[in-house]
């Protein structure tokens, strides 16, 4: 489990078919003390749960699945690809942003980047499947980042990036067009089942 509150914007450092070709392996550069994270850990890697399963002084391996990378913005990654990092929730830690559980449920892009103001506002995709999760002032997290819908229209909802977010995120390099990995907020998820649950009883 996550809260979408990003410490660490990490680098791929070196990518490696595995499984005859369907699976990869990233090595990934981090400012974390790897010292403190044991084999097995979950990070959360721009959106996605990973595991640790290597790790040395400012670097850790993880793997993924080919339908991982067929679900995510994975496949696209390279060397030198910017990831934004979060290590697992801990019992007593603070909840900044919302509960994140590192299931991607979609890729969407951006559709726009614009300033407003002091801070930058991007339009995302929001696919139909997906739009009746997202509410004006709701959560949802792209990328791993925990963030507040501002307003939604049909095919689309927006987001306001303020400035600490864009320098310590990977936001500040987004432009239209960027793919992203969304997860809705589990608690609309919840909320929906159980409307949906009382309609059709």
């Amino acid at each position: 489990m996550f809260t979408g509150i990003i410490t660490d914007i990490g680098k791929v450092r070196a990518v490696r078919a595995e499984g005859a070709g369907r699976d990869r392996r990233f090595e990934i550069a981090t400012s974390f003390d790897m010292a403190g994270v044991a084999l097995g850990a979950s990070i959360a890697c721009s959106g996605p749960c990973l595991t640790v399963v290597e790790k040395g002084p400012g670097w850790f391996a993880v793997e993924a699945s080919a339908e991982t990378l067929a679900r995510t913005t994975l496949g696209e990654w390279g060397a030198g690809t910017p990831v934004n990092l979060e290590r697992s929730l801990r019992a007593g830690d603070e909840i900044g942003g919302h509960l994140v559980s590192g299931h991607v449920d979609a890729v969407v892009r951006v559709l726009s980047r614009r300033a407003e103001g002091g801070s930058i506002r991007f339009e995302i995709e929001l696919p139909a499947a997906l739009a009746r999760f997202v509410a004006s002032k709701g959560s949802v997290s792209l990328e791993g980042v925990s963030l507040t819908v501002n307003d939604v229209q049909s095919g689309r909802f927006g987001i306001n990036i303020i400035g600490h977010t864009a320098a310590h995120t990977t936001f500040g390099g987004m432009d239209a067009g960027r793919r992203l990995n969304m997860e809705v907020d589990m608690l609309a998820r919840y909320v929906e089942r159980q409307l949906a649950g009382r309609l059709g009883g």
